[in-house]
């Protein structure tokens, strides 16, 4: 390949509009235009990336033994009304309609498709397992698209979807895809850790996310430090403390007249912030019960965990008249005690082990001191409903817990028979009785892989590729190309003989000044530039330099094909 037959425009100024590091390099370097929010065209530097992710991925899939398939982008409602998907997934399923007004959506996910493409095609447990996969685009409707093709609302994403006899089949084929999705992530280069997770919106008894690791991650990652336990926080257990004090203070009502946060409430009165608990006020969906979710101060209600108490499937904050219906306060002040109306409380692990904590009074300008379980207050219902914090303990009961950022590329489901019961999709099973076979899923954001992993390898100068995602690995620049043809000539037969040695390497044969072509180079990320010119010529050797040292070397042609062949 020669950049004076390739389109590459290169920006100077950083784009106004771009927040991280990724969207900004991506349009510096040419890789992506915008077309409208969320939406973008790759331009043919940013596919050759793009296309590398998809060929390390579709060579471990296909080694896993799965197999490639391609399902429609646009589907019909009548297969989500199967799933009860049309109305649960959300303004995020972009709904479509043609000229017989029949309606239809831009698929994000393809779990209706793949499973009515099974229920027409298979029909006994003797065909089984088996796993079909695609990659093609996908369309989510956000509400705020941003980051550049991180959070776009189109993206190229490897869905695939495993169909098994029983669960044990199941089970082997999760471990086998996410041992797939370590190698594949390996392969690519990057820093990253696979993390227990919530099932969410898909479903499912089992579930693991894929992280990049990078500090402009979106996602929250608790991972112990003497083992290999990761979970996302959402996920990730709050272990219960140690055994609740005895009882030393006296119940008191104590003055607060402008102090609403625990911070305050806890600097006015000399305490620990650890001494206060917060109250949330919540309503069920079916608005028939108040409820007062309880923390420790310096905690944060975790909403997943909150979530899967029950009955709390889907509550929502109260509204202030219901506050001063049932608690006879507003916010600020509010706490479990002598509530107006019978309210039910849930205590985190760390409230329920508190003596001699300070609560809101249910009274404006006013807390309570010195209350304890048992004596002021009923035994609660206690449940782990907080995020985690650095320094908890491990919940495999190794070390303590850290965090770190990092951001989802890809993430492993077992679905069970979820799908496959509501559309109604059965086998025989080897006594010829008709059962509905259990599912896995398993996700990967292709489009998201190159934007996190120049989140993760980059630098001042711009994109610094691991290998094997870079356009190419190997660029060959050459000085002054149309007044010196020998020089010209030198750097044509090189650029043929490394590519004829199976390393990928490009000719920038522009005619550009060695600084703006140099800073191109770097710019776009490639591994390696071997500078080709009169001055080397007569030396007989060439100027190396790979993107991650900050000097360059002479060297002569055998130790020059040494390196990069290394």
């Amino acid at each position: 390949m020669r950049l004076s037959q390739f389109h590459l425009r290169t920006e100077k100024e950083t784009p106004a509009d771009a927040e991280i590091i990724s969207h900004k390099l991506m349009l510096k370097a040419g890789m992506i235009r915008k077309l409208a929010a969320g939406l973008y065209t790759w331009s043919p530097l940013g596919l050759r990336v793009l296309r590398k992710v998809e060929t390390v991925v579709r060579e471990e899939m296909n080694r896993a033994g799965a197999i490639e398939m391609a399902m429609p982008s646009i589907q019909p409602k009548e297969l989500w009304e199967e799933t009860g998907r049309w109305a649960k997934f959300g303004p995020q399923l972009l709904k479509i309609r043609d000229r017989k007004e029949q309606d239809y959506c831009f698929t994000p996910t393809a779990e209706e498709a793949v499973t009515d493409f099974f229920r027409q095609e298979v029909s006994s447990y003797k065909q089984l397992p088996l796993n079909f996969y695609q990659i093609t685009s996908k369309f989510r409707d956000e509400i705020r698209p941003r980051f550049g093709v991180m959070r776009a609302r189109e993206f190229i994403m490897k869905d695939a979807y495993s169909f098994h006899a029983d669960d044990e089949s199941l089970h082997a084929e999760y471990r086998n895809m996410y041992d797939t999705y370590a190698r594949i992530f390996t392969r690519l280069g990057l820093k990253f850790r696979a993390v227990a997770a919530d099932t969410g919106a898909i479903g499912g008894s089992a579930s693991h996310e894929f992280h990049v690791l990078a500090d402009s991650g979106e996602d929250s990652i608790a991972y112990s430090t003497a083992s290999d336990y990761a979970a996302n926080v959402e996920l990730a257990e709050a272990v219960a403390p140690g055994t609740r004090p005895t009882a030393q203070e006296t119940l008191r009502e104590v003055a607060t007249p402008t102090q609403k946060t625990c911070e305050d409430v806890a600097a006015l009165l000399g305490l620990p912030l650890q001494r206060t608990v917060k109250s949330v006020a919540l309503m069920t969906a079916d608005e028939t019960q108040f409820v007062l979710a309880l923390v420790r101060g310096d905690h944060v209600v975790n909403e997943i965990k909150l979530s899967k108490r029950p009955g709390l499937a889907e509550y929502r904050l109260a509204s202030e008249a219901e506050i001063a219906e049932y608690l006879g306060s507003e916010p600020g002040f509010l706490g479990p005690l002598n509530p107006q109306k019978p309210i039910r409380i849930v205590a985190d692990r760390s409230v329920a082990a508190m003596a001699d904590f300070v609560v809101g009074a249910n009274k404006p300008g006013f807390h309570i001191a010195g209350v304890n379980w048992g004596r002021d207050l009923p035994e609660p219902e206690t449940a782990d409903i907080r995020n985690v914090v650095e320094g908890d303990a491990s919940p495999d009961g190794q070390g303590v817990l850290g965090l770190c950022r990092g951001i989802e590329v890809g993430h492993v489901f077992a679905l069970g028979r979820k799908y496959s019961e509501a559309m109604q999709c059965t086998v025989l099973d080897a006594g010829g009785k008709a059962v509905n076979p259990a599912m896995g899923c398993y996700g990967i954001g292709v489009s998201r892989i190159v934007a996190a992993a120049i989140e993760q390898n980059h630098d001042d100068a711009g994109i610094r590729w691991p290998q094997a995602m870079a356009p190419w690995n190997v660029a060959v620049c050459v000085i002054n190309p149309k007044n010196d043809p020998a020089v010209a000539d030198a750097a044509a037969a090189l650029h043929s003989e490394l590519n004829a040695a199976g390393l990928d390497c490009v000719l920038d044969d522009r005619g550009l000044r060695p600084g703006a072509m140099f800073a191109d180079i770097e710019l776009i990320g490639i591994p390696h530039r071997v500078v080709v010119s009169g001055r080397g010529l007569d030396a007989g050797t060439f100027e190396y330099r790979a993107r991650t040292a900050t000097e360059s070397e002479n060297l002569d042609h055998a130790a020059l094909l040494a390196r990069l062949s290394a």
